[in-house]
């Protein structure tokens, strides 16, 4: 289990010390390593929590930048089918540099967009902003394993693993 935890806001006012005291609420959840991002316009911010199971190498990090750097996630959970998705898009050109099913994500929104959603087997929350379309995705599994909170606030909106860190917010 790793915690995700994050802020998107129209007008710019996220803060990357607000993200970590979010994150660090979490470190339960993910004591191995842990990440921040905070876009450069200061509209978002990202934390993540590692529980490192599949990539144990740095290379897994999060949050974690496509090769564009327009595409930012955090993840928790696991994607049963990566390797078939990654073989997929390996076809369609797409590299990659980790074997992590959260760099398969990236790719995988890149190449379908919102329905690379349908093509994912497994228990997943995910946090995913993409800069050119100065939006965040938010999406979870089906059944709902993997939790996801948020709380959407005049023209912001920050999300959470867990409520504790929401309340952080």
């Amino acid at each position: 289990m790793c915690g995700i935890v994050g802020f998107a806001s129209r007008s710019g006012v996220a803060n990357r010390a607000q993200v970590e005291a979010q994150r660090d609420a979490l470190v339960h959840r993910g004591p191995d390593d842990q990440g921040s991002w905070l876009a450069s316009d200061c509209t978002a911010a990202l934390g993540h929590r590692r529980l490192s199971i599949i990539d144990l190498s740095p290379a897994g990090r999060q949050p974690m930048v496509d090769a564009t750097g327009e595409l930012e996630i955090v993840f928790n959970g696991e994607i049963y089918n990566f390797r078939d998705l990654k073989s997929d898009l390996e076809q369609r050109g797409h590299r990659f540099r980790t074997k992590t099913d959260t760099e398969v994500l990236l790719a995988a929104y890149r190449e379908w967009g919102d329905d690379f959603l349908r093509r994912l087997n497994g228990q997943f929350a995910i946090g995913l902003y993409d800069a050119a379309r100065r939006r965040l995705l938010l999406a979870r599994d089906r059944a709902g394993e993997k939790p996801l909170f948020y709380r959407q606030a005049d023209e912001s909106l920050s999300f959470a693993s867990e409520l504790k860190a929401l309340f952080r917010s």
